[in-house]
């Protein structure tokens, strides 16, 4: 009997932009590319309770990068029964050490006021993992090298190359060797997110040439990004001091607070912006700062003496102390508050919103994608309230968005990156992507490039061959 035909498993960021799982199995191996958590809508999230798979018979995990979305699943695996190794690179297992932890406090956090405030319908409301749960994840990462090939498991191996999107982030070649000598191996790609050209503090993408199937994220696969991000950034910012109230800049901890720290202290020694008190309001954000100065692997030339100071300048202050943090709700006048998290779905960033946005003098600045089911996306769709620790609150500040310092490739970006391959592949696949971004990055690939592509849908195993 012939060995069945490897395939692959969308069992997550299919249809939408959450929940990066893709299962390849060939033979008796099984390898799981990402393992990040649902975010947004109820539906989505509620799928984070119950994995779709058996995580004991799951041999080994291929991370693309750190963000939740792709990482945050991992002590879940754990705790139910996985027993294999996490490959990813140096700079993702050093950011998992502590976004991982961070992610469990929250979830701790959270399930502890749900219950001393009674706004959960669950009795006791319990975290999704613990702190414990994500420090058994510590013991399986294998951190690997850009551009050396590594065993993943039997005969499959792997090779990570920079995507460019944060620290870390790699796109994943998977080998799946042939049973005969005189065989061609099939070659799995995956983008991960896929970062943008002569951005700040990373390095571009780097090209991929071949590849027998291809997986691609479709975040923005409907759009071209704003030109000009440090004008739309510059006008934001002068009218929010206009307006003499706080501007909340709700980010991501990893990479958007750090490039938005660098074009905030370039547009005020340009005097484009005036000098405005600035708080870092995130210890996450701080230690993975930290890390950036470890990694020159990842950085571009003009990055390293800016992260060496630790996001150093005038008027800036990195705020770790819970009290600092409360302390600034006293605070009157204009100021910037940079805090976590990016799409406004817990952390620091939820007790600032609640104290301001019913005051018309704060601006809410979201320096990014919004997904479905969020409060960032509600706020900005206009919402006239949103809901903050069980209590409705009223929205009267202004509010914007500014998509132009996206980490995530656009649909020109996206074309440009594919423009680099040989060949095309024998099929490709969207992932990443809310329906209208994928469907129309499809179209655009079939159109210009003449591709064989499909939108992947979420729970859909396809076969797998070489050419």
């Amino acid at each position: 009997m012939a060995p069945a035909q490897p395939t692959i498993r969308f069992l997550g960021a299919a249809g939408t932009v959450t929940g990066s799982k893709h299962l390849v199995t060939a033979g008796n191996l099984r390898v799981l590319l990402d393992c990040g958590l649902f975010q947004g809508l109820k539906e989505l999230r509620l799928r984070n309770w119950q994995l779709d798979f058996d995580p004991a018979g799951i041999d080994a995990v291929v991370l693309s990068h750190a963000h939740v979305d792709h990482s945050g699943a991992l002590p879940l695996l754990v705790r139910k029964g996985f027993r294999g190794r996490i490959y990813c690179t140096a700079g993702t297992a050093d950011l998992l050490e502590v976004m991982l932890r961070d992610a469990a406090k929250l979830q701790e956090e959270e399930a502890a006021a749900a219950n001393r405030y009674g706004y959960s319908k669950h009795s006791p409301a319990l975290p999704l993992f613990t702190v414990r749960d994500a420090e058994a994840v510590m013991t399986h990462l294998v951190a690997r090298p850009y551009g050396e090939p590594f065993g993943v498991v039997g005969g499959i191996e792997a090779v990570f190359r920079g995507a460019g999107h944060i620290l870390g982030a790699a796109t994943v070649e998977l080998r799946i060797l042939p049973r005969q000598p005189s065989g061609d191996p099939l070659t799995v790609v995956f983008s991960g997110d896929l970062g943008r050209h002569g951005r700040p503090l990373l390095r571009d993408p780097e090209p991929v040439h071949e590849a027998d199937v291809l997986l691609l994220e479709s975040t923005y696969g409907d759009r071209t990004h704003a030109g000009d991000p440090d004008a739309e950034l510059a006008r934001i910012v002068v009218e929010a001091a206009g307006r003499g109230g706080a501007l909340l800049i709700p980010a991501f901890a990893v990479g958007r607070t750090q490039e938005l720290v660098w074009r905030l202290c370039r547009l005020e020694e340009t005097s484009r912006i005036p000098s405005l008190p600035v708080f870092v309001d995130s210890p996450m954000a701080i230690d993975v700062t930290e890390i950036y100065g470890r990694h020159p692997e990842d950085l571009d030339d003009d990055a390293r003496p800016f992260l060496a100071q630790r996001l150093h300048c005038q008027q800036y202050t990195l705020v770790r102390d819970a009290a600092a943090s409360k302390a600034l709700n006293a605070r009157s006048g204009p100021m910037i508050v940079i805090a976590g998290s990016g799409m406004a779905t817990g952390g620091r960033i939820l007790h600032h919103l609640k104290m301001r946005l019913s005051d018309p003098r704060t601006t809410v600045l979201f320096p990014g994608f919004q997904a479905e089911g969020t409060r960032g996306r509600a706020l900005c769709q206009g919402a006239p309230s949103v809901r903050i620790h069980g209590e409705e609150i009223a929205v009267r500040a202004h509010v914007e968005q500014l998509d132009g310092l996206s980490a995530h490739a656009d649909q020109p970006e996206l074309l440009q990156w594919l423009g680099a391959f040989a060949r095309p592949p024998r099929h490709t696949y969207l992932v990443h992507g809310e329906p209208p971004a994928a469907e129309a990055l499809a179209a655009a690939i079939r159109s210009r490039l003449g591709w064989t592509v499909d939108v992947a849908a979420a729970g859909a195993v396809v076969p797998l061959a070489s050419r």
